[in-house]
């Protein structure tokens, strides 16, 4: 590759998306490319011409090795939407004038389905004007709901935590005895995909009966049934554990958050800021039945956990990195970067690349198949799919007991 890269990072935080840019970084280093820049705050910071040379930053093998146990996004992310060429071809003029500028001949973009729009719109844009650059786009998202992947760097990580913190809420509940019983509901992030609720159903083992109840966003939610099954299972026991997706809907299309407050805060991409289901059920329960609630919300805490993140998905996260500049050196673009599994036992995988226009703003939510038919658990197929991503540790590089991240602020 005779020109330079640059890369970015866009959405949400994972516990391994530095691990991606690691990949990008050191396969391009490994390849010959002279600079690898990073844009600050994905495409929002570059049209502000906000970038860095990441050799500014990571300068040895122990740079990678933090750079890939360091969570959330190191050269900052951003929601940021590209306009349809048509109704804004300056703004394409000027992010290829930059490109030009730069000696761009791979754009490398991280992010998840919204991300993947933005090198589908780019790429289309080279083609059309005859620009030369190449956009090639890496799989993140903790959501697992990008089309044509098995599943996405950052969905593991997220699952083994989400897991694990059930197993503990649950120990947590049953050293706790109340005359009507205690209800605890979990709310766990998923707009209309349940990927991250299901993984609440990895408590599951021989020392934990998992959640009683688990309801993802691909099943309409039928609120007196789910009050009818807590009431019973009360019965029958002092403690029940139910989780939900922050994005459950009623038969009418509300989302079970909005039956108590409005959703006002809309994001870039149209999407309502959904938080509040498991609140509102809770009270439910309490009206109804006088008994202790409690909820927890893991919010924030499930997507940057990288103390317990999955070695399988750091490794992946830093090969679908380094599979993004080989594909670009090879002339790939308009592509993004897939996990096909070749077997479950052993877990093996490949890399591939298909698409982007196949990929994006298409969302891969769980086979029906793999959720129970009354819509209130997931089924063994799910575990069967989700157990080898969790599996692994990468043990934090730690100071005075605290795990040492990379980060730009060490190096002013």
């Amino acid at each position: 590759m005779k020109g330079n890269i640059i890369v970015g990072q866009s959405g949400g935080p994972t516990a391994v998306i530095n691990s991606s840019l690691a990949g990008v970084y050191k396969t391009a280093k490994d390849r010959g490319v002279t600079k690898v820049y990073g844009m600050l705050n994905g495409i929002q910071g570059f049209l502000e011409e906000r970038y860095i040379d990441l050799s500014d930053y990571i300068k040895n093998d122990l740079d990678i090795e933090l750079l890939k146990r360091t969570p959330s996004a190191f050269l900052g992310a951003c929601r940021y939407k590209l306009p349809d060429i048509h109704k804004d071809k300056e703004l394409y003029e000027k992010i290829f004038e930059i490109l030009n500028k730069l000696d761009i001949e791979c754009f490398v973009y991280i992010g998840g389905n919204d991300s993947m729009d933005t090198i589908k719109k780019l790429s289309d844009y080279a083609i059309v004007t005859g620009q030369t650059q190449r956009f090639i786009g890496v799989p993140k998202t903790i959501d697992n709901d990008l089309a044509l992947t098995d599943h996405t760097p950052g969905y593991g990580s997220a699952a083994k935590y989400i897991g694990t913190a059930t197993k503990e809420v649950i120990r947590d509940s049953m050293g706790l005895v109340y005359n009507k019983g205690l209800v605890t509901v979990i709310e766990v992030m998923g707009r209309n995909a349940g990927w991250l609720t299901g993984a609440t159903a990895l408590a599951k083992g021989e020392d934990c009966e998992g959640p009683d109840f688990i309801y993802l966003p691909e099943v309409i939610f039928d609120l007196d049934n789910f009050l009818e099954k807590v009431g019973k299972q009360l019965a029958k026991k002092k403690s029940v554990i139910a989780a939900v997706s922050e994005g459950i809907k009623i038969a009418d299309g509300r989302y079970v958050c909005e039956l108590s407050a409005n959703v006002e805060y809309v994001d870039a991409f149209g999407h309502k800021q959904l938080t509040g289901a498991a609140n509102y059920l809770a009270n439910r329960l309490s009206e109804k039945f006088g008994c202790k609630t409690r909820t927890v919300e893991l919010s924030t805490l499930q997507r940057s956990a990288a103390h317990l993140s999955s070695l399988v998905d750091i490794n992946e996260a830093f090969q679908v990195g380094g599979a993004a500049v080989k594909a670009a050196d090879e002339g790939d673009t308009g592509k993004m970067v897939v996990i096909d599994r070749v077997s479950d036992d052993p877990y093996q995988c490949s890399t591939g690349i298909y698409d982007v226009h196949k990929i994006s703003n298409v969302e891969k939510v769980v086979p029906r198949e793999w959720i129970t038919k009354d819509g209130s658990n997931v089924t063994e197929e799910f575990l069967d799919y989700v157990r080898p991503l969790i599996q692994g540790d990468l043990a934090p590089i730690t100071v005075g007991g605290i795990p040492r991240h990379l980060t730009m602020i060490r190096h002013k």
